[in-house]
């Protein structure tokens, strides 16, 4: 098995100046994710708590998850991220884990 793909949070920021819409998943709980989230018009962000995944069966919650396109997951620290990008990754999606998550990226937006 290959080791997952990891993105920093300038290689995300830099992609989403581009022309695709970036696919970002959020694995926090919904009230973290309330408090506070990546918003960009460049990004669809899902907010999908990894208690959901780590229990998931293919099907309802990833239908709106295509496997064509890259899905970037994030949570605080990346920790919870790699391991839903390792329940993804078996499942077949094109995953890659935002390094050092929304923390890094919070610094990284300074």
């Amino acid at each position: 098995m290959l080791p997952l793909k990891k993105i920093s949070p300038k290689e995300l920021h830099e992609r989403m100046q581009g022309e695709e819409k970036v696919l970002l998943l959020d694995v926090r709980s919904e009230e973290k994710y309330n408090e506070y989230h990546i918003e960009d018009q460049k990004c669809l962000i899902l907010n999908i708590p990894k208690t959901v995944i780590f229990i998931l069966e293919e099907g309802d919650v990833l239908a709106q998850i295509s496997k064509e396109q890259p899905v970037v997951v994030t949570c605080t620290t990346g920790n919870s991220a790699t391991k839903c990008a390792d329940i993804l990754d078996g499942l077949g999606y094109q995953v890659e884990v935002l390094e050092g998550g929304l923390t890094a990226w919070k610094e990284f937006r300074k």
